[in-house]
């Protein structure tokens, strides 16, 4: 399977979008259909806002999925992460939002998503989500984020 590499952001210049609505997500097809791995994207700078009070939040976000398919594109995808930047809503929702909007697009085998925030009011907030049990066999280390302790 080919792709027209035209329509894809990648090579091009591309403005950051306003908003996740106005974000674009690219997949591209993945040679290696069949084969179980495991592709993870690490987000240490997420930014979003607090939908109260407007303030920014921060959190690194871990994506890990199984390609079935397709790929996604990683330019699209650090365009679709930074678009959150002016976007309110509280972080379970972002999380969770960012995880079903790439698993309609990709179609993975298996998908999750772990949304390691900063404290919020002196308590952060973590928010995990996956599509069910990861597939026997799959190698799924650790995302690598220790759970948040006061310094």
């Amino acid at each position: 399977m080919t792709i027209d590499a035209s329509t894809l952001q990648l090579g091009h210049a591309t403005a950051l979008p306003a908003s996740p609505e106005e974000a674009r997500l690219d997949r591209v097809p993945n040679p290696h259909e069949g084969t179980h791995y495991l592709a993870r994207f690490t987000c240490p700078e997420f930014t979003s806002i607090c939908p109260v009070t407007g303030q920014p939040d921060f959190g690194i976000l871990v994506i890990d999925y199984l390609p079935g398919q397709w790929l996604v594109e990683s330019k699209s995808l650090k365009l679709y992460l930074n678009s959150f930047r002016n976007h309110g809503a509280f972080h379970e929702d972002c999380t969770v939002r960012i995880g079903k909007k790439l698993v309609e697009l990709l179609e993975p085998e298996w998908f999750r998503i772990g949304g390691y925030w900063y404290p919020r009011g002196g308590i952060p907030i973590d928010v995990f989500w996956q599509t069910g049990k990861p597939p026997e066999g799959l190698w799924l280390p650790d995302q690598g984020v220790a759970p948040y302790r006061g310094r």
